[in-house]
């Protein structure tokens, strides 16, 4: 861990000198701070209070302050500062919500000087003014500042923040009188010390908790927040409104920021869970770090640049009980391990490619691809030949766009918006969705939709009257899976010889009618047809022959002289009953010079008796299910998900999970799945479809990602009369006694939707806010803020 480089700096006559390195310590640190000189560091935490010299070549413990024989939880400390001006002088915030300031140059062995204990709940943070002596704020999990003068035994001003808790406060380098502080509801307030009834500005900055805050040290109106969203981001308070100027992307939410000294651009950060590391970040360049120390091996808790003009050194602490002084110049550099090629499809369809600049100079004569409209354009920024890092990754950066219409996607937004997802049955999802699809002209997703309906939903019975028409040619469905014999099978002479006599359009009184759940005769080795649902009554004929090639046999019209022969309903088939052949083929009515019988019409026939005592034999009931199971289908309909996901059409592969849920979740891995939804839920969120991507995870068959509409849903409401956060269930305020649902505009109760400023509480009817806000910017309630709707 260790490393042998030093570094040695001239500071206005003192000189620093040091290399990395680190001590352990005997409990884990919250918190550290460095005295002006640079010469001492100070760690507390839960069970460590001292304060190391920072040598040469190693840390030297030289006072521990946590002194007595019984344990205090004023010594439990969440927060440290050294004042800047006074060498002697300290200030904890403990987590009982005590404030203690101790006095170093005290001759006794304890060095407690005073006590506030004005706060009711742990204190966060604690600041002393840059410049007065005897100044000290603090904020706390109460919601209220407090300004002390050390001078006095109680505070002297007192800041609500109408808030649940205050997570950092900072005075200004350059503003006298002002501060900031930082709030878990996301805000950011600046206050003048002279005025603590409220603040002078307040506006969102985060997306949940900001946890810390840092003002620039050259520049007046720079302030860096950071926050649980994973965000560090760099206003400037010099302009009328709050301004973003820079937003660096963390991997974990941000504890601790800190501008680097003598570089303008740079800020160090550590988390706040989850990653150990510290980073230093040049806010240009915000998605790769400029630096990065790894010593740690547990969360990094606090960190300070050793000296205000020095930016060769960085302190940090952390919970594995760890004290270390970073040398910048052995920090690891992400920047070297990053990979200067990235390829990625825009939202309508144009494509980006980023290559490093020596492949593209050398290839500055290539020709454009085929479908490129025109030549691609390079960005690159012209880098400061001083900045550090700076020659190690740049690239250049291709834009190919497409025709002009061809990569339209108002198909995919029309489909998530119209496909039915849930609240019907199966069959009724699937052939509303075959139809959005038919009238977006996607006939393959349509087709898929109506197989998907056929094999899992039982399809409707046809009228007895249609069955001819069912089983010809080119019939969306087909006949019954049933048991069926063959006429080859019969005596020779019966198959060879038999023809029937029927010509076109003829309608025949005397057909042979049997049973109408009797099966279909077929001609060739008994195959059987499966997915019909029409009544088994017999057919006789050639299948693949023509419609009026098949005739069907109905019972009401059979010979009356005509014996049935009906099987009992067996658990087996058995062996129909034998009867009597006919004495001859002479019996039999040869009909060979029937126009509707062929040459090749040999192993198939049908039977016209000549007598009352011939009928044809069979099994009257089907003896299994007409239908194959779903499950039978499983491995197809997988099969078929992933070849649509394969395609880039994740929206099918999603809405087809969604719909048959279990009947086909078990036969795709969870990790797959849990893909195939960020992906469609991606893309519903870069459409705007926010509702749709809500549906999407709240019917999701993923626990990975059913979870995601359940995180941060907690809404913290003030009263917009008194300010107080609103603790019932109703809209009624406990402490006032007032509805906090009042329109600002119209003065009425808003019954429906509330739309509402989270910097000042005051709301009202939407459309009456959108009119206000049309004319003006200030709130309609008359208070004077600047209201911020997104």
């Amino acid at each position: 861990m260790e490393k042998m480089s030093r570094v040695t700096t001239a500071l206005s006559g003192s000189v620093l000198t040091g290399r990395t390195m680190h001590c352990h310590l005997d409990a884990p640190a919250n918190a550290i701070s460095v005295c002006r000189d640079a010469a001492q560091v100070v760690v507390a935490g839960r069970s460590i209070f001292k304060i190391y010299a920072i040598e040469e070549e190693q840390f030297v413990e030289k006072l521990n302050l946590r002194v007595g024989r019984k344990p205090s939880l004023n010594l439990s400390c969440a927060d440290v500062v050294w004042h800047q001006m006074d060498e002697n002088l300290l200030a904890t915030a403990a987590t009982n919500g005590v404030v203690v300031t101790w006095n170093l140059g005290r001759p006794s062995r304890n060095k407690q000087d005073q006590l506030f204990t004005e706060h009711k709940r742990t204190v966060n943070k604690v600041c002393f003014h840059p410049t007065e002596a005897h100044v000290l704020l603090s904020g706390s999990q109460d919601g209220f500042m407090k300004c002390f003068d050390l001078r006095r035994k109680d505070s002297v001003s007192t800041f609500s923040g109408q808030s649940e808790s205050v997570r950092d406060v900072q005075f200004s380098i350059r503003d006298y009188f002002t501060f900031a502080s930082t709030f878990e509801n996301g805000n950011v307030q600046l206050w003048d010390i002279r005025r603590p009834d409220r603040c002078e500005r307040m506006f969102t900055a985060h997306n949940g908790p900001v946890f810390c805050c840092d003002w620039h040290p050259e520049d007046r109106g720079w302030l860096a927040t950071g926050g649980r969203d994973k965000m560090v981001k760099v206003w400037d308070m010099a302009t009328h409104r709050a301004k973003e100027v820079h937003c660096v992307q963390t991997i974990a939410s941000v504890a601790r920021v800190k501008w680097r000294p003598e570089c303008r651009h740079h800020l160090a950060t550590c988390s706040m869970m989850v990653d150990h590391n510290v980073y230093v970040w040049d806010v240009r360049r915000p998605f790769v770090p400029a630096a990065m120390f790894e010593e740690h091996r547990d969360v990094t808790t606090g960190i300070a640049w050793r000296h205000p003009h020095d930016p060769s050194f960085l302190l940090s602490g952390s919970k594995d009980s760890t004290l270390c002084q970073h040398l910048f110049r052995d920090a690891s550099q992400p920047v070297e391990r990053a990979n200067p090629e990235g390829l990625c499809y825009g939202l309508f369809g144009d494509l980006a490619f980023a290559a490093k600049e020596s492949l593209v100079a050398t290839e500055s004569g290539r020709k454009p691809y085929a479908g490129d409209r025109r030549h691609p354009i390079f960005f690159k920024r012209k880098l400061d030949p001083a900045e550090p890092f700076a020659g190690l990754a740049s690239s250049a950066l291709n834009v190919f766009e497409i025709e002009p219409g061809s990569g339209s996607m108002s198909w995919f937004v029309d489909t998530a918006e119209r496909y039915a997802l849930a609240g019907r049955p199966l069959a009724e999802l699937c052939d509303h969705n075959a139809k959005v699809a038919r009238e977006l002209g996607r006939n393959q997703v349509a087709q898929t939709w109506t197989m998907l309906r056929i094999i899992y939903c039982s399809p409707g019975l046809v009228p007895t009257t249609n069955l001819n028409h069912s089983v010809g040619k080119g019939s969306s469905c087909g006949l019954p899976l049933m048991n069926s014999f063959n006429l080859k099978d019969m005596a020779p002479g019966l198959g060879s010889e038999t023809r029937l006599d029927r010509s076109k359009g003829d309608t025949r009184s005397d057909t042979v009618l049997l049973d109408s759940s009797a099966t279909l005769i077929t001609n060739e080795d008994n195959e059987e047809t499966e997915g019909s649902d029409v009544p088994t009554d017999y057919l006789l004929g050639d299948v693949e022959g023509e419609d009026d090639e098949l005739y069907l046999l109905d019972p009401e019209h059979a010979h009356s002289e005509e014996p049935e022969y009906v099987l009992p309903q067996e658990a087996f088939p058995l062996r129909h009953e034998i009867v009597d052949t006919p004495p001859g083929p002479e019996h039999l009515q040869d009909k060979a010079d029937s126009p509707h019988v062929s040459g090749s019409e040999a192993d198939a026939a049908s039977l016209v008796p000549v007598d009352s005592s011939f009928s044809l034999i069979s099994v009257s009931h089907a003896l299994c299910d007409s239908r194959l199971p779903p499950d039978f289908f499983s491995a197809l309909v997988c099969d078929m998900l992933r070849f649509y996901a394969e395609q880039g059409d994740v929206q099918m592969a999603v809405s087809v999970l969604i719909v048959l849920g279990e009947r086909v979740r078990k036969d795709i891995d969870e990790q797959t799945q849990e893909h195939w939804y960020t992906s469609y839920i991606d893309l519903l969120q870069r459409f705007c479809l926010w509702n749709v991507s809500n549906q999407v995870v709240k019917l999701s068959t993923s626990r990975a990602i059913s979870c995601l509409n359940q995180a941060s849903t907690t809404l913290h409401v003030n009263c917009s009369h008194c300010k107080r956060p609103m603790s019932s269930r109703g809209w009624v305020c406990d402490r006032c006694r007032r509805c906090a649902s009042m329109c600002a505009v119209c003065h009425h109760v808003v019954k429906g939707l509330f739309v509402w400023c989270q910097g000042c509480s005051h709301g009202g009817h939407l459309q009456h806010i959108m009119k206000w806000l049309e004319g003006s910017s200030h709130c309609p309630a008359g208070c004077g803020h600047l209201c911020e709707y997104s």
